[in-house]
């Protein structure tokens, strides 16, 4: 199956992020009594920190992306495109040739 460079980004990231907050959940302890004072702010803390975290793997993700596509995928493409615009150029001047010599009411006779 292939997938668009985007689409693999997209999904590399999701599973960095499971990764990523999986231990930070884990880490997470119910407390004895829930209107312990400071509890809010305790996960206000690791709410900040995990974000901070996967801002950072969403931009290493993003760099990694950027650079595999260059390095594999536009070398590939760039062919493909010069191709498919040489081809569209192609049959744009024959057509441009044909409705040029087309006359539709040849007024004069071929003896």
């Amino acid at each position: 199956m292939f997938l668009k460079p985007h689409t693999k980004a997209l999904l590399f990231s999701l599973f960095l992020l499971m990764q990523a907050c999986g231990p930070l959940l884990a880490q997470i302890e119910p407390t004895k009594e829930p209107d312990s004072p400071g509890l809010l702010q305790k996960l206000a803390e690791r709410v900040r920190a995990a974000k901070n975290k996967i801002l950072a793997l969403g931009a290493l993700t993003q760099g990694f992306a950027g650079a595999y596509y260059e390095d594999h995928i536009q070398p590939v493409t760039d062919s493909y495109v010069e191709w498919a615009s040489g081809v569209k150029s192609s049959v744009w001047e024959r057509i441009q040739t044909t409705i040029g010599h087309y006359t539709p009411f040849n007024t004069t006779q071929v003896d």
